[in-house]
């Protein structure tokens, strides 16, 4: 409790300023999801505090992120297909699965699996998260031009003989549970048929609309007629939004350029008095829990789901764990991975039971609340008591922000979450597969299914088919090394035969690493200990690399990190028998010669002994 308030002036900066920062994310994301603004920010007030008092990272701030409400719109538009398109209907079931999802988590740090995360391959991260990038970029054109299928008569309107067909199957399906449906007789059928008034039929048709043109697919197939109908006032607010978010950047980053486009656009369309497309209400006062997701609790309706919830939980363990690293490196602290599961499951478990969607740790509002000048748990629960303020005292004019400026947001967000380094590196790196006729990077192809399986058909599903390629692809690797390689031993971390006589006098000077075997995905996160290991009073690293054969993706950019903090604290990095693969690796990211000259790179420990007693003077 002491070191909850050990830093209350921080704490307190830290945690409003990145409250605000969350507002319009959280709104966005809400409504990107399906379930509305309220949905959003009822998300990030729980998480943000409950993940935050129970979790691991001291300094993160949770909420809705990217990767998360997209997943969670595919479940929610999946459970809404099977319910007629009806939200009430849909809702208990959405949040079951959403509080299926934080028991997952809460489950993974009891057994101890965070530390297990980090065997995710960067290919199948960069594909899945520029996907999520297009998804958002793709699905927010329409409500950026003010194009709604549900309001598009004409288009609704192609879809009343398919609406009458539903409905009659609707009605045969309720007689047949309720023991009344004769085949030889169908009055009653026809009296309840009869029933049936236009506007259910108009209710059912804009319902197939709105599927029709969900997800990319749907956008892009309805994108021409959309185009033709735009909105210039629509489409006026959401370029503006866009404009200041990237304008005000340059202008400062002292305030967020998002909560200034948020403001400024709000601003003129009141002002103005213009005819724009408003957000949906969001509700006043304190949010109250859903019990209808336990007395309405169906196992048979949430079985399908399972599986998609204990994904959402793995994403969101990923996402989390990721932006505790982040943190971590900021604030020069350790995290505790079972612990920030823990505690994102129960932040998740509650925000589900009071309506709120699924989120993560949010790398950019962790940064901002660490800058700001958050050090403990205390940050995160202010930035969550920050927003349920901003949700009492401000709920009615929030729901007088235009669509199209959180559209605009949403657009940003979009650019701004595609794995760019990912996709540079593309044309760089080793085409070490065969496809047919053609040799082909296995890493490219990973990073490629996974962003059009994503895309295109399931995030959840891609991400599977991501791993199984990646495990077998690794596996196949690691078979013809081992092959190769077979009569190299394994061996112990202690002095090579070739370093016996090396000088006493330079020990303290000088730091000796071996790297034996792959740098891969899942080695990585031991090797990049290797800074903490270098004591303070070595000023030269040498890093024998003879039995390191091969390097994949994610072993190069941890390398890489590694060598940009040493270079930081003025070390000197010698590489001693770089072999091919390797070096070939380096040399196509340029970290060969921009971080390791030629000069420093040896053939034999013995150049490299020769070079050290000509060069590193001995302190004593």
């Amino acid at each position: 409790m002491k070191k909850l308030f050990s830093n209350l002036k921080g704490d307190l900066f830290g945690g409003i300023t990145a409250g605000i920062v969350a507002l319009p994310l959280a709104l966005a994301f809400g409504v990107s999801s399906g379930l509305g603004p309220s949905a959003g920010l009822y998300g990030a007030i729980f998480i943000s505090f409950f993940a935050a008092l129970f979790g691991g990272t001291d300094t993160q701030i949770s909420g809705p992120t990217a990767p998360m409400t997209a997943v969670s719109m595919v479940v929610i538009a999946s459970i809404l297909a099977s319910n007629d398109g009806d939200i009430n209907k849909a809702l208990p079931t959405i949040l079951i699965v959403f509080l299926l999802a934080g028991f997952f988590q809460i489950g993974l740090g009891i057994l101890g699996l965070g530390k297990y995360i980090r065997y995710i391959p960067y290919p199948v991260v960069s594909g899945f998260m520029t996907a999520i990038g297009v998804i958002i970029l793709v699905t927010q054109v329409l409500p950026s031009v003010g194009y709604y299928a549900k309001e598009d008569t004409q288009f609704v309107e192609k879809f009343k003989p398919l609406a009458e067909e539903i409905i009659l199957e609707n009605i045969l399906k309720d007689e047949a549970g309720e023991g009344v449906l004769v085949l030889e007789n169908f009055k009653e059928t026809i009296n309840r048929a009869q029933k049936t008034t236009q506007a259910d039929i108009l209710k059912e048709s804009k319902t197939l609309a709105g599927k029709e043109a969900s997800g990319v697919l749907g956008t892009l197939k309805v994108l021409p007629r959309a185009l033709k109908n735009i909105n210039w006032l629509e489409l006026i607010l959401a370029l503006g939004t866009i404009f200041i978010i990237y304008g005000f950047k340059r202008i400062t980053t002292a305030v967020p350029s998002t909560l200034v486009a948020l403001v400024v656009m709000t601003s003129i369309a009141l002002g103005f008095s213009l005819n724009y497309r408003p957000i949906e209400e969001i509700p006043g006062g304190f949010p109250l829990p859903n019990l209808e997701i336990f007395t309405n609790f169906n196992l048979g309706s949430i079985t399908p789901y399972i599986f998609t919830a204990l994904t959402l939980s793995l994403l969101g363990a990923i996402d989390s764990l990721l932006t505790s690293v982040v943190a971590d490196n900021m604030t020069k602290t350790k995290h505790k991975p079972n612990k920030e599961l823990i505690g994102q499951g129960i932040g998740n478990t509650i925000a589900a039971v009071f309506g709120g969607i699924p989120g993560a740790g949010a790398t950019i509002r962790t940064v901002v609340n660490i800058n700001s000048g958050g050090k403990t748990k205390l940050s995160g629960m202010i930035a969550g008591i920050m927003l349920l303020v901003i949700l009492l005292g401000l709920g009615p004019i929030a729901s007088k922000i235009p669509a199209a400026v959180l559209a605009g947001i949403l657009i940003t967000v979009g650019i701004g979450v595609m794995d760019y380094k990912g996709l540079k590196a593309i044309p760089n790196l080793p085409k070490d597969a065969k496809i047919g006729p053609f040799k082909v990077s296995s890493e490219v192809i990973i990073m490629i299914v996974v962003l059009l399986l994503s895309t295109f058909w399931n995030l959840v599903y891609a991400v599977g088919i991501g791993l199984v390629i990646a495990s077998l692809m690794f596996m196949k690797k690691i078979g013809d090394l081992t092959g190769k390689y077979s009569d190299v031993k394994p061996l112990k971390e202690e002095s090579w035969a070739d370093e016996k006589d090396f000088p006493k006098n330079l020990s303290e000077e000088v730091f000796i690493k071996h790297i034996k075997g792959p740098l891969f995905f899942g080695s990585t996160s031991n090797f990049q200990q290797l800074v903490k290991q270098i004591p303070n009073t070595a000023s030269t690293i040498i890093i024998r690399m003879e039995k390191m054969q091969y390097i994949d993706q994610s072993g190069l950019y941890a390398l890489e990190d590694i060598l940009v903090d040493l270079k930081k604290d003025e070390k000197n990095v010698l590489l001693v028998d770089l072999l091919d693969q390797p070096r070939y690796m380096m040399e196509r990211i340029d970290i060969i010669p921009d971080l390791i000259s030629e000069e420093s790179i040896f053939t034999t420990f013995e150049d490299c002994l020769t070079w050290v007693k000509q060069n590193v003077k001995d302190k004593f």
